[in-house]
């Protein structure tokens, strides 16, 4: 986990001497609409309290030094250096980010730069993303460029199909970016038209059950999940030419279109366009305070993404399998591109203790992995940290 903000910004000023600006930007949950981004679908994520702190300041030169405080690494270029993928990985996001930067055409010049985060790497929580968004409004803030923050969104998702390789949706740098204080907000992934919603859970509290399997998306069969989308689009516009999307496919058009898909890519488009009407069902139960109704959906769609997508694990499912037979949970999924990572889950608060024992317990004797917990609050995106920084803000 990150270091003490305090002891960073003091190690930035003994090594180089200036006071740095300091950014958080936050790692992000998603209620539900999973795997709905890349096909220009809805979701509903919101920014929590785990988040990646970048320290900068310029150079007065036109070289830039890179830091990772938790790795102990560290990378130098110039800013007139062609910019082409690393091998160290973590070094790839900001590559992206300043190549974005120079397309759209804003001059930078030399940085010093040190980063940390809490955010569990590998958790589906983003960190990469996190990453990205941070270090863009480190250069905006730093070279009083006034990028706007859906634009920052935009130059990390493209940052990451460039540099790191993975066709990530935009879901978890716009979350990152625009996510609000005790919100969550419905995000349209093709228009990126937005609205908030409460995210006011009454009497249950959000817990994430990490299941202690890491994974890298580009190692994954996340890229392949998109190409089988993909493909069943074209078999629908067969019936429907207004289909340009999943998104713009109903039940009934992929019924009429059944006969001529392979079976796996007729589950994969089933599960995609329910998770899109899970969307606006779990909106509709926000507004009217059912936060039960919340719980139940977000356990349809788990059951989506192990029995249809195919993207949950041995380990995810059994988390959830002990947590729903918890006395006090309501409801919870795995999250994020799957094969690994945590779930997310709703839990009464009176009971949380109680069920994080259970889990704990059970997920050990089960499969002799230990969990790790996560108590997890909706938190603003991303922003300059104005005031002194403390641990925990």
């Amino acid at each position: 986990m990150g270091r003490n903000r305090n002891d960073v910004k003091n190690t930035f000023e003994e090594i180089f001497g200036n006071e740095p600006i300091v950014v958080r930007a936050p790692g992000r949950i998603n209620i539900i609409g999973e795997h709905t981004d890349y096909n220009d679908g809805f979701v509903l994520p919101a920014a929590i309290d785990l988040s990646v702190f970048v320290f900068i300041q310029r150079s007065g030169t036109s070289r830039s030094k890179l830091i990772s405080v938790d790795l102990d690494e560290s990378y130098s270029l110039g800013m007139h250096d062609a910019l082409v993928p690393v091998d160290q990985g973590w070094v790839n996001y900001f590559l992206g980010v300043i190549d974005q930067f120079q397309l759209a055409g804003h001059k930078l010049e030399g940085f010093n730069l040190m980063f940390t985060s809490d955010i569990p790497m590998g958790s589906g929580l983003s960190s990469s993303a996190a990453l990205e968004c941070g270090f863009g409004q480190a250069l905006s803030e730093l070279f009083k460029l006034k990028v706007d923050k859906v634009a920052l969104a935009k130059m990390g998702q493209a940052a990451e199909h460039k540099f790191a390789g993975v066709k990530c949706g935009i879901m978890d740098q716009f979350a990152s970016c625009m996510g609000q204080n005790n919100q969550v907000v419905k995000l349209d992934c093709r228009s990126l038209e937005y609205d908030y919603y409460p995210a006011d859970f009454k009497d249950y509290e959000l817990v994430l059950f990490d299941s202690n399997v890491k994974h890298n998306l580009a190692d994954s069969q996340y890229n392949i999940r998109r190409n089988q989308c993909e493909e069943g689009v074209k078999i629908i516009q067969a019936v429907n030419s207004k289909v340009s999307s999943l998104r713009d496919a109903t039940l009934e058009d992929l019924a009429q279109a059944q006969a001529e898909m392979e079976e796996v890519v007729y589950h994969r488009c089933k599960y995609v366009i329910e998770e899109n009407i899970r969307v606006q069902a779990v909106c509709e139960a926000l507004k009217a305070g059912d936060i039960t109704k919340v719980g139940q959906i977000m356990l349809e769609t788990h059951a989506g993404l192990s029995r249809e997508y195919e993207v949950s694990c041995k380990e995810l499912d059994t988390l959830i399998e002990i947590a729903s037979a918890c006395d006090g949970h309501i409801g919870g999924r795995m999250m994020g591109g799957g094969f690994g990572g945590c779930t997310v889950n709703l839990i009464q608060k009176d009971k949380v203790d109680q069920v994080i024992e259970e889990v704990t317990k059970g997920y050990q004797e089960a499969l002799g992995i230990n969990t790790k917990v996560y108590r997890v609050a909706i938190a603003d995106g991303v922003g300059v940290c104005k005031q002194e920084i403390n641990e925990g803000v």
